[in-house]
């Protein structure tokens, strides 16, 4: 049985988030008052998915809009099943600023905003008061740089991550010239390796091409940047579980984000699959790329 509790800042992306999930098969409520998470937990954990009414996964939202009922959250989340590992927490967050854009693109109303209240002001106020979810949270994602399809493939990636005994480890692989993952616990800068861009055969290549995998296997500095970050992993990551994390993200960068951090992001996620822990990788500018969200050129450095 999965629950998964989808929450965030307005404007931050939920709907986005809770849509994806109904996507892929859970069962999803939009808006819960928090004061009926227990009880939803009761009816859940009661019907397993083998009976006639059994749900195997499902996501609720708890957000602001419901903000009359937010009082006692800590004691409510408390209450609930999270302690026992029953459900997890997604939260959603994104930059004051971005959010006020938003709302200003889209004219809708913030659910803390009347007559007497501006928008940051509100915003303020839903940060304070979904400080709750958010310290709980096993993962936060700031959407302020995020496309909608690359939430989604977030979301995606969070969902897949109950399915095995421990945490997810999700390599990364992304550009620096379009800025770092803000949702990463490890950042690598593998810039300073043999770029495969100065071989003209390889410059319209990624990472996963057999000839650039060929060319960056024989780079000696390569090998040995792998070796370094696979070891730095293997010892550090089983420190997390004392942490009870669900989703743990190792980001790699080099300049564009095709070529020498979607080599290594593979690389590593292979060795850590062999070691039977639960490992996928997403490569965040060729994902851009397929999905027609930006584009690297051809002619850029990588």
């Amino acid at each position: 049985m999965d629950l998964i509790i989808v929450s965030g800042l307005s404007g931050s992306g939920k709907s986005v988030a809770l849509q994806s999930l109904e996507d892929i098969g859970y069962y999803c409520v939009d808006n819960l008052p928090s004061v009926m998470l227990p009880e939803f937990e009761r009816c859940f954990l009661v019907h397993a998915p083998g009976d006639e009414h059994g749900i195997a996964c499902a996501a609720v939202s708890i957000d602001s809009r419901n903000h009359r009922f937010l009082g006692g959250l800590g004691d409510t989340l408390d209450r609930s099943g999270l302690e026992a590992g029953a459900c997890r927490i997604l939260f959603l967050d994104a930059e004051e600023q971005k959010l006020v854009q938003r709302y200003s693109e889209t004219r809708r109303k913030h659910p803390l905003t009347d007559d007497s209240t501006p928008l940051m002001e509100g915003i303020q106020r839903e940060r304070v008061m979904l400080r709750p979810l958010q310290e709980r949270a096993d993962k936060v994602i700031d959407t302020t740089d995020t496309t909608p399809h690359e939430l989604r493939a977030m979301v995606r990636d969070f969902a897949g991550g109950s399915s095995a005994g421990g945490p997810l480890l999700l390599f990364e692989s992304f550009g620096f010239k379009y800025g770092s993952p803000r949702e990463a616990d490890f950042i690598f800068d593998v810039r300073c390796l043999p770029n495969p861009h100065w071989e003209e055969s390889l410059r319209n290549r990624t990472g996963r091409d057999p000839d650039v995998r060929r060319f960056l296997e024989n780079q000696p500095m390569v090998v040995e940047m792998t070796e370094e970050i696979y070891g730095f992993l293997l010892k550090w990551l089983p420190g997390f579980d004392s942490e009870n994390r669900s989703y743990i993200t190792v980001a790699v960068g080099c300049t564009g984000g095709q070529h020498r951090s979607v080599y290594i992001c593979e690389q590593l996620a292979r060795r850590f699959h062999d070691r039977e822990f639960n490992a996928q990788v997403r490569h965040r500018q060729l994902n851009e790329q397929e999905s027609g969200h930006r584009e690297v050129p051809p002619a850029s450095r990588t």
